[in-house]
């Protein structure tokens, strides 16, 4: 089952002209898609997902919304969740959605699309191509630049980071505990052989108040500065299904 979305303009997004980072003087080309001159010159991003009011008052699940920031603080892109409300109520984590992520000027210059699988989400029998979560990464929308997909494992996470051409480009390997920790937890990004780390995805402890009552996760990313831009984008992305395949998911199931 496919779900198809159309873009909706977003009336407003966070953040004062000052906080927002410069665009940087970089002509796009075919290596650098345009929107995506901010990440050619950072080799770290935040992702911050908002605290949605309603959905911490009425536990009804509210389309996600993230600030993603250099590491200055400085905001770079806001994304913004596209789904169904029946979806969200009923298959919540395991809904399909489109995130759309624009620029200071509200230009949208990411899509990342993850199609709704009934079966996804065993981690037993992930490298099935329908039950496996997986998501698309667009840049510009249209323009298919990468993939993320989960990967069968037993007591690590672990998910393959592609090109256009869905060969494996990085992989990403998560820790045994995921939960039972009041620290940062940390995803590694290593080379397709599995011999080099390259970065990390991390995502941050937020404190007890925090965790124990919303969904809303922090995240930060750190890469090469001279990885490939789109690589960097797919990498974004990669941090986004994280979020919704083990964090989100956790989350929960404590609610229910």
């Amino acid at each position: 089952m496919t779900d198809n979305y159309t873009q909706k303009p977003v009336s407003s997004q966070p953040g004062m002209p000052g906080e927002w980072m410069p665009m940087p003087q970089v002509q796009s080309s075919p290596n650098c898609p345009p929107g995506l001159e901010y990440l050619a010159q950072i080799d770290q991003l935040l992702v911050h997902q908002q605290i949605e009011i309603l959905e911490v008052l009425t536990g009804i699940e509210m389309q996600n919304k993230y600030q993603i920031k250099n590491s200055l603080g400085q905001q770079i892109y806001f994304a913004y969740e596209e789904s169904g409300c029946m979806h969200r109520i009923c298959c919540g984590p395991h809904r399909g959605f489109v995130l759309h992520i624009t620029d200071n000027s509200q230009q949208e210059v990411m899509r990342v699309v993850r199609n709704f699988k009934c079966c996804a989400g065993c981690c037993w029998c992930a490298d099935c191509a329908e039950c496996g979560f997986e998501i698309q990464v667009e840049a510009p929308p249209g323009n298919i630049v990468g993939y993320a997909k989960q990967r069968q494992y037993f007591w690590k996470p672990e998910l393959d980071v592609q090109n256009a051409e869905k060969d494996t480009i990085l992989k990403i390997r998560g820790p045994c505990c995921l939960f039972c920790t009041m620290e940062d937890i940390d995803y590694k990004v290593m080379t397709p052989d599995l011999k080099t780390e390259v970065g990390l995805i991390t995502k941050q402890w937020g404190g007890c108040f925090r965790e124990c009552i919303t969904k809303a996760d922090n995240f930060s990313i750190t890469f090469p500065q001279d990885l490939d831009v789109k690589a960097k984008a797919t990498l974004l992305a990669t941090n986004i299904l994280i979020e919704f395949m083990i964090y989100e998911q956790q989350k929960n199931n404590n609610n229910s």
